[in-house]
Order: structure tokens, then sequence, then C-alpha cells
């Protein structure tokens, strides 16, 4: 079976098994963090659909997305995770999943879902199983060691997304809303917010933005990432993130926790912004 090897173990986050899970306690302990270790809850309550998470080093976006893994430990263990990045390297097809094969980072392996990728890949033509966009991405990489840390043993989809606009999250969302309306699945968008601004125009600019993700406003979202020139990296991820919740008649959606790069490195003359975000039925 395939093998993805990790490609930011050692940068992105700690590259022994020992040291990462000591860097995963310290993201939730951390001030900006959730301040306690999380409880998995023993059995799966299904209210939550999903979150918006970060995917930075975990030394900066780290504690922010401790706020999603402690919802995701608190709904208990799904079957699966859905998982969509942005395409940072501009490797590969535009969208694209890895059909089959294993994850490996620190802390062991964690199983391609192939029973739900051929699924997705039989209902949506636009999609395509392309193992080159994964091999050198993070933004899917880094939320895997936090899963791991929570479950053991977990399977995962990946969806890279070169193209982001809002066509594209409408198909991808009412695709995935499809597939796992009756299936036990949590999906996971990840992105940063505002790169290298400044603290007050990130700080503006993400409220706006957030607003918009808060009231599953899509068109709203779109028009405000544009005009408002936000600079967040994965407007596709969340976009479809959006739609599946309205899709799946989300009740709540809730905003666990707004922080930047400076909040953890003290520099706030150019920060990137950092939000976790959950949905919830």
């Amino acid at each position: 079976m395939f093998v993805r090897e990790p490609a930011f173990a050692g940068s992105f986050y700690e590259g022994s098994r020992e040291d990462l899970m000591d860097q995963i306690k310290w993201c939730f302990t951390h001030r900006i963090g959730p301040g306690e270790l999380p409880k998995v809850n023993e059995s799966f309550t299904g209210k939550l659909i999903g979150v918006i998470v970060p995917h930075a080093g975990y030394i900066y976006s780290g504690p922010v997305a401790a706020w999603a893994y402690k919802v995701i430990a608190e709904n208990g263990k799904p079957d699966s995770f859905i998982i969509l990045g942005p395409n940072h390297s501009g490797m590969g097809s535009p969208l694209a999943i890895m059909r089959k094969g294993l994850w490996k980072t620190p802390l062991g392996y964690a199983e391609v879902d192939s029973e739900l990728g051929d699924a997705l890949l039989s209902s949506l033509d636009i999609l395509e199983d392309d193992y080159t966009a994964h091999i050198n991405e993070h933004s899917i990489e880094v939320q895997l060691p936090f899963l791991q840390y929570l479950f053991g043993n977990v399977k995962f989809l990946p969806i890279s997304l070169m193209i982001q606009d809002k066509e594209v999250s409408i198909l991808l969302g009412e695709a995935i809303s499809k597939i796992i309306k009756d299936r036990r699945i949590v999906v996971i968008a990840s992105t940063d917010f505002s790169h290298y601004e400044s603290y007050e125009r990130a700080y503006r600019n993400d409220s706006l933005i957030i607003d918009r993700i808060i009231n599953l406003d899509l068109d709203g979202f779109f028009k405000t990432y544009y005009s408002k020139r936000v600079s967040m990296c994965g407007p596709g991820p969340t976009g479809t993130l959006i739609t599946i919740a309205k899709l799946l008649e989300a009740k709540q959606v809730l905003k666990l926790k707004y922080a930047t790069s400076g909040d953890t490195s003290g520099d706030m003359s150019s920060v990137v912004g950092y939000s976790s975000i959950a949905f919830l039925r």
C-alpha cells in the first residue's frame, strides 16, 4: 500500500512522537488554547457537522486549532473524517482526492477512506484521484496528529482544492452532503485567515468574513472575500463547509476562538489570522 511520508514533521510540528505529543498537549493547555486537555466522548453524538481549523505551524496556530479539536473530542469518534485543504504547492489536479493509501506522521499511520473516496468520485466528475496534489501540501497533513492524539487510528479522505470559487464550493458541498448525511462523518475545513497584515487590519477584515461564516451566508462570504481582499488561503474549503452545513440544516455555528500569530509571537506588525469555528446540528 502506498505510504505518504510526512513532509512537514520537524518544521510545522515536532518530528518525534514524544515531542509531538508534548507539543499537542501544550496547544490544548496554552493561554490562547482551551486551557485544559480534552476529554474524548466514548460515544459518537453526531451533533458536529464540521469545523474550520487553521493549518500554520503549531507554535503559531496550534492553540487556536486546539479549540476545534476539543469540540471534535466531545463529539466522539466518527467513522471517518473528510479534510478539505487549499493547494498551496500548485502541484497536481485542480480538485484532487487521494483515493487510497496511508499517511504517516510521528504518531503512526492514518488510513485513507477508499470507500468514501469512491463514492465521491462517482458523484462528482470535476474531482480527480491524484496523489501528487497531496505530496507537498501542509494544510491537510498538520490536522492528522491532532486526530491521532485524540483517537489513535483514524480514517480520513483528503481533498485538495486549487480552484476555490463559489461555484466549486457549491458543487463539492452538495456532493459531500449527499454522501455523509447517513454516515458518521465529520468535515474539517483547513484555512488560515488574513496573511501578513497589521493586527488591526487583520482583525477588522477577519471579523467581517467570520460574521458571514457564522450566518451561513455563502454569497456574503465570497463578496466580502473579494471586496475586502481578505488574504485568507482557504475560501474553497470554507465555502464548501458552509454549503454542507446549510444542506444538513445546521442549527448553530460557533466561533470558538480567534487569534493571530502576533498573539503567540508578540509581533503585531505583520500577523496571520486564525480561527476555529464549529458547525452543529
